[in-house]
C-alpha cells in the first residue's frame, strides 16, 4: 500500500499524525484503573497532601502547600552549602523527561519549569518530614509531626499509588544535599523503611533477612514498591516457578476446620509465607491431635499474624492496584488477599480465625472485617497463584471422606484435652465391659 493510501486511511479514521505511547518502559507510577477506582475511590485519593503531578491541581489539597513551603525554608536554612540545592535542581532539570516517563500520564499541560519546581518542592517536603519523624531534625511547633491524626493522614497519603515520586529522585536528594553530619551512617532506604514501619508486618531480623531486604530496597521504584518488598518472603519467587496458570477454589475456614484442619498462628515469618503441614501417615488419625504432645497427628495451616486496622484496607488496595498495573506476572499481594478472601467468607469464618489469634482487628465488628476482606478482591484479575500447591493440598485433604469423618469425630469428641481425656476413658471402659462380657460368656460355655 502506498503512502497516499495510508494518508487516506488516516484521514478516514481521524488518527493524529503523532501518537506518543502512554506507557514508557520506565513507567512505574500509574493512574488507578477505573474499574478498581469505582469500587472505593476514597482508598486511592489523598486526604491532605498531593505528591507529584497527578493530584497537583486538586483544590481540596491546597492548604498543605503552605506547609510544603515552610518545610522547604527550614530545609534550605539547615544546609551547609546552599549551592547543593541549586545543583540538585539542575539534576532535576536534566532528568525532567525521564521523571515524566515514570508516570502513566505525561502532563503536557505542565511546563518544564513548573514540573521541576513541583518535584523539587515535594521531594524536599518528604525529606524534611522523614528527618523530623526520625528525630534527626526537630521543631517544637511542628503541626504535622505533633498532631497524630495529621501525621497518620500524611503517612497514608504517601502510600497512594497516584501520589508517588520516583524513589531515585529522593535518594539523590539525600545523598547529595542532606548534610553528612545528619546522616550518621544511615541511608535513605532505611530512613524510608522506618517511617513506614507501622504499615507492614515486622519480621524477625536476621542477617539473611536483612541482606534480602537491602537488596530489594535498592531496586524499589517508589514507596509503594518499597512496602511491597517488605511484605515478600525470601523464597516467594521460587514458589512462583512451580505455580500453575489456573485458579483453584478453596473452602472457607469453617469448612476446612470441620475437615480436621487446625489454624495456627506463627511468629517471625513474612505475612505471605503460609504453609500447610501434616504427616503423611499420622494425619489419618486427626482425632488424636488434641491430646497433649500429639501435634504430629494434626493437619495444620500455619498463618502469620494479620493485624487489620483502618489503614490496612488503603495500603492493601494500593498494593493490589500497583501489582495489577506493574507486576502482572508476580501478583504476590493479590494472591495473598485472594487466599484470605477464600478463607473468610462469613462472620463465622472471621470468628474462627480471630479465636485462633491468626487475625486481630480494630474494626467495629467481625461483620465489618468480613466485608472489608471480601471487597478487596472485587475486579482483581490474576492468571496464576503462588499458593496453587497449598490450595491443591488443602482441597485434597478436604475431599478425603475418611479425613472429613475424622475431622467430625475430632470436633465432637476430641475438641480439647478435657473432652479427649473423657472420650478415651469412655472407650477404655467400653472395651473393659466388652472384654468382661466375652469372658463371662466363655466361662458359661
Amino acid at each position: 500500500m502506498g503512502s497516499s493510501d495510508e494518508c487516506h486511511i488516516q484521514q478516514i479514521i481521524n488518527i493524529p499524525e503523532k501518537v506518543e505511547p502512554s506507557l514508557w518502559p520506565q513507567c512505574c507510577i500509574y493512574n488507578v484503573p477505573t474499574i478498581l477506582l469505582k469500587v472505593k475511590e476514597e482508598a486511592y485519593t489523598p486526604l491532605l497532601i498531593s505528591i507529584g503531578p497527578i493530584h497537583h491541581n486538586n483544590k481540596k489539597l491546597e492548604e498543605m502547600q503552605e506547609y510544603k513551603h515552610i518545610y522547604f525554608h527550614f530545609f534550605q536554612n539547615r544546609l551547609e552549602r546552599k549551592s547543593d540545592l541549586v545543583n540538585y535542581k539542575s539534576f532535576l532539570e536534566q532528568e525532567e523527561q525521564n521523571i515524566r516517563r515514570c508516570y502513566q500520564k505525561k502532563f503536557n499541560d505542565i511546563s518544564n519549569e513548573q514540573f521541576v519546581d513541583m518535584i523539587l518542592l515535594d521531594a524536599v517536603f518528604i525529606m524534611e518530614l522523614f528527618l523530623r519523624e526520625n528525630k534527626i531534625w526537630e521543631h517544637r511547633d511542628d503541626y504535622i509531626v505533633t498532631q497524630l491524626c495529621v501525621s497518620k493522614s500524611i503517612q497514608r497519603d504517601l502510600l497512594l499509588l497516584e501520589n508517588q515520586l520516583p524513589i531515585y529522585v529522593l535518594e539523590k536528594l539525600y545523598d547529595t544535599v542532606v548534610p553528612s553530619s545528619v546522616k550518621k551512617n544511615n541511608w535513605f532506604f532505611k530512613l524510608a523503611h522506618e517511617y513506614f514501619a507501622s504499615c507492614y508486618p515486622r519480621h524477625k531480623e536476621s542477617d539473611e533477612r536483612r541482606k534480602f531486604e537491602v537488596k530489594k530496597w535498592e531496586k524499589s521504584l517508589h514507596f509503594i514498591d518499597l512496602i511491597r518488598c517488605s511484605y515478600l518472603p525470601m523464597k516467594m519467587s521460587n514458589q512462583y516457578i512451580d505455580s500453575q496458570k489456573e485458579c483453584l477454589m478453596l473452602r472457607a475456614a469453617t469448612k476446612l476446620n470441620e475437615a480436621g484442619i487446625s489454624f495456627e498462628k506463627v511468629h517471625n515469618r513474612s505475612i505471605l509465607d503460609i504453609k500447610f503441614e501434616k504427616k503423611p501417615f499420622l494425619s489419618w488419625f486427626l482425632c488424636l491431635g488434641c491430646l497433649p504432645c500429639c501435634r504430629f497427628f494434626k493437619a495444620r495451616l500455619l498463618l502469620p499474624h494479620l493485624k487489620v486496622d483502618h489503614a490496612t484496607e488503603c495500603v492493601l488496595r494500593n498494593l493490589i492496584a500497583f501489582e495489577q498495573c506493574h507486576y502482572t506476572d508476580e501478583p504476590y499481594i493479590c494472591n495473598y488477599v485472594s487466599l484470605i478472601n477464600s478463607l473468610i467468607r462469613s462472620k463465622d469464618d472471621a470468628e474462627l480465625l480471630i479465636d485462633k489469634e491468626v487475625v486481630v482487628h480494630e474494626l467495629e465488628s467481625n461483620e465489618e472485617l468480613t466485608t472489608l476482606v471480601n471487597g478487596l478482591c472485587k475486579h482483581v484479575v490474576t492468571n496464576s497463584s503462588c499458593y496453587y500447591q497449598l490450595m491443591e493440598d488443602l482441597n485434597e485433604h478436604y475431599n478425603s471422606v475418611w479425613k472429613r469423618a475424622m475431622g467430625t469425630i475430632s470436633q465432637v469428641y476430641f475438641r480439647d484435652p478435657w473432652r479427649s481425656s473423657s472420650t478415651i476413658v469412655v472407650i477404655i471402659v467400653l472395651i473393659f465391659i466388652i472384654f468382661n462380657f466375652c469372658r463371662a460368656v466363655h466361662l458359661m460355655f
